[in-house]
């Protein structure tokens, strides 16, 4: 049975955005346009989860908070905001708020709130023990284990991924934002004895200080003014399964003692309770920082960095594996034509050799961005290189790039030429290029590689 969401918002352009969302993730939506008219469709409603706007006109997001948890303690309510502040979030929290988002925040965030959101709730439907730890299996995160590429360095971190699920070492991973740090996360669980158990993701420098000993560690009901419920916190959501720390880079010192001593006691202390809760969690973590750099500058204690770093893991940028971006172009396009309901099937030559030469600072979420632009304001069913954003669509000029990928870009240029000039024998081509026909071959492997996947 699909989980129901109702969608609050006064502003109808956001309102009706975030119901096509949620009902494209097959979830049933229903809106309204207040607080007030909101509350009216409760008895009848039954919400699994409320998404809802702070700033409203009449009551606001944290009257609604606090009357539907008060008529419903089981609904989960996600809560976003443009006019944030460190008091708001805090009494959000306290009122019982699941998440808080910040606008503007990306949809991808919302989807995994919501699925956050539900997995708790499930864990409370599912029973718990006497200690409170979740009694049941939850499922692991949908999709995870999808990577993309054959190049060397993916062929080897799907080795590391292998012998990494064999054994229950936690594991760091670092890498530059975008190159899929929580999909090798996620692949980890999935092939490991936890598989059938939750995966839990948390960014770490998503959660306001204040809010997140709360969110991890979770607070006994009246732990504070208006604790209404308790909150069993995502230690004890991901028991049996993986907990992975996204930008544990960013955890303050404070937390870290605190992190520290649950991996060491294998015990979490709710906040306000008067006993500790065992809990048996897998820790993989991130970061897109040099630790090592931040230890020796006291920014990250010593000691938790070697308790995460049993098992090391170092993610390439795209632009080191740029063989791959072919196949990533192919795998991305049948994922965006699912979520926007288009039809594009193939990308002209052009367009996905300008792809292969941009220096992708931001890496696949930035290669991802820039293919669902092309393709919501592209038409037909190919790709071409007029769809492409401007600063997707020319290439780097030679004085802003390095030496070695002048050299190569020039190359693979002359090479083609020369193809085209003997009408595309190879032995000819070879002899005019003065090399043997077996370099030619090797030479060629990125523009074969590119007719050869043909993206349709």
């Amino acid at each position: 049975m699909s989980a129901s969401i109702l969608v609050v918002d006064d502003e109808p352009i956001l309102r009706d955005a975030l119901k096509r969302l949620l009902c494209l993730d097959g979830y049933d939506v229903a809106v309204a346009v207040s607080a007030e008219e909101a509350l009216g469709s409760l008895p009848r409603g039954g919400y699994d989860v409320i998404v809802s706007d702070v700033r409203m006109p009449g009551l606001t997001g944290l009257q609604l908070l606090e009357r539907s948890r008060a008529a419903n303690p089981r609904v989960g309510v996600i809560l976003f905001t443009a006019y944030a502040t460190v008091d708001t979030a805090v009494e959000a929290l306290r009122l019982g708020a699941n998440d808080f988002l910040l606008k503007p925040f990306e949809m991808e965030d919302l989807r995994r709130s919501v699925e956050r959101v539900l997995r708790l709730s499930r864990a409370g439907e599912n029973g718990r023990s006497e200690n409170g730890r979740t009694a049941r299996a939850l499922p692991p995160h949908p999709g995870g284990a999808t990577l993309v590429g054959e190049s060397p360095p993916m062929v080897a971190v799907r080795g590391h991924i292998v012998r990494c699920a064999a054994m229950p070492s936690n594991v760091l991973i670092t890498g530059e934002s975008g190159v899929g740090k929580e999909l090798v996360a996620a692949a980890i669980h999935a092939e490991s004895a936890r598989g059938d158990r939750p995966f839990i993701p948390v960014n770490c420098g998503a959660i306001p200080e204040t809010l997140i000993e709360s969110q991890l560690f979770g607070h006994v009901r009246g732990a504070f003014t208006n604790a209404l419920a308790a909150n069993p916190g995502l230690f004890i959501a991901a028991d049996h399964g993986t907990l992975f720390l996204d930008e544990i880079g960013e955890l303050p010192l404070a937390m870290q003692v605190k992190l520290l001593r649950v991996i060491e006691d294998r015990q979490v202390w709710p906040v306000g309770a008067t006993k500790g809760v065992a809990v048996d969690v897998r820790i993989i973590a991130s970061t897109n920082r040099d630790l090592p750099t931040e230890v020796k500058a006291g920014r990250f204690r010593e000691d938790l960095f070697y308790r995460l770093n049993v098992v090391h893991i170092t993610l390439p940028p795209l632009r080191e594996r740029r063989a791959d971006i072919p196949l990533l172009v192919k795998h991305l396009m049948r994922r965006l034509n699912a979520k926007l309901r288009t039809a594009f099937v193939a990308v002209e030559p052009e367009a996905l050799r300008a792809l292969v030469d941009q220096p992708w600072k931001g890496n696949v979420r930035e290669l991802e961005n820039v293919l669902e632009r092309a393709m919501v304001l592209g038409g037909g069913d190919t790709l071409s290189l007029q769809h492409l954003a401007a600063d997707a669509r020319p290439p780097v000029t030679p004085l802003e790039r390095g030496l070695r990928d002048t050299l190569r870009r020039f190359e693979r240029q002359h090479v083609r030429d020369v193809l085209v000039e003997a009408g595309f024998d190879k032995r000819e081509a070879a002899r005019m290029l003065r090399i043997s026909l077996a370099s030619l071959y090797r030479k060629l492997g990125m523009l074969m590689m590119w007719c050869a996947v043909g993206l349709g």
